[in-house]
């Protein structure tokens, strides 16, 4: 009597495929980007570096307004031991810096979107020459 091996055979879902390739691709050797790649990963830089710039002026130049006011206008003056009177006098001329981070936040995405543009144009130019080839 011969015994047949018996085998067992698994194959997984596709959700479970795609985790075991995503898994995968994060400790296989990095792949050499393509120009193409490249050119899309230096435009995005130029933007992004700008936007968190602006935003970053922009939350902070909110939070100080927002405490010159709530000072002023609330019960905050009162919390610091300070008369309503006070409390005015204070809280507007803290909330002006705010209004000016606020007011400078476009002006200043505006030039660091410049700037970023001209440091990164000569590589992309010379990335888009070589792919329109």
């Amino acid at each position: 009597m011969s015994r047949e091996k018996e085998t067992f055979s698994y194959t997984y879902s596709a959700k479970e495929q795609a985790e075991i390739r995503a898994i995968r691709k994060k400790y296989a050797p990095a792949e050499e980007e393509s120009p193409l790649q490249r050119i899309r990963r230096l435009d995005a830089s130029v933007g992004n570096k700008a936007r968190v710039i602006a935003l970053t002026l922009g939350v902070i130049g909110a939070l100080i307004l927002g405490f010159g006011m709530s000072l002023a206008l609330s019960e905050l003056a009162d919390f610091f031991g300070l008369t309503r009177e006070m409390g005015m006098l204070i809280g507007i001329p803290v909330a002006l810096p705010g209004i000016a981070l606020i007011c400078l936040a476009y002006p200043v995405y505006n030039r660091v979107l410049q700037k970023e543009k001209a440091r990164v144009a000569p590589e992309i130019l010379r990335l888009t020459e070589e792919w329109m080839k």
